[in-house]
């Protein structure tokens, strides 16, 4: 049965994990071996995760009976807006319905803090498959664009967009 917990900085270590057996395979297609370790890096040190979760960003890790099998995080980024930061599902756990879990989850959560109508965001790189995923689960594109991010890297997104009420 899947199930979740709120992650905090002592499950840092193992969004880490997770992250090493989820991010590195969905990119390492789509990216340079230079740039996917940067991005890694930039998005995973110990250090980097301790920032994001002092910054507001919420992780939710999701659990097939005790294994952990993905992660998401959301964060508030305006009144009415919020940007679902990460979502990920082990391979191994993908076909399992782990990422509508996880997606229902951000749902919830964002409509337990926030009940008006708001708008989640994602950005999804433009050859991630994870597209159809998103608009199946009612995400729209609303733009894209090419996102300087550091070391004179760009993600190459789309930006999807869902309205809650």
């Amino acid at each position: 049965m899947i199930h979740s917990k709120k992650a905090g900085t002592g499950d840092i270590p193992l969004i880490r994990e997770l992250a090493e057996k989820t991010f590195l395979p969905t990119y390492r297609s789509i990216l340079s071996s230079e740039q996917l370790a940067w991005m890694f890096d930039w998005m995973y040190s110990v250090d980097s995760l301790h920032k994001q979760m002092e910054e507001g960003h919420v992780f939710f890790i999701a659990y097939d009976d005790d294994e952990p099998c993905g992660y998401v995080s959301v964060e508030r980024q305006g009144e009415a807006l919020f940007h679902l930061q990460k979502i990920y599902v082990l391979p191994d756990c993908q076909g399992k319905h782990v990422g509508q879990y996880l997606i229902r989850l951000v749902f919830d959560y964002v409509k337990s803090v926030y009940p008006g109508e708001c708008t989640i965001e994602l950005n999804v790189n433009r050859n991630n498959q994870a597209k159809y995923f998103y608009e199946r689960m009612g995400f729209d594109v609303i733009r894209s664009g090419d996102f300087p991010i550091g070391n004179g890297y760009y993600m190459n997104d789309y930006i999807m967009a869902t309205k809650l009420s």
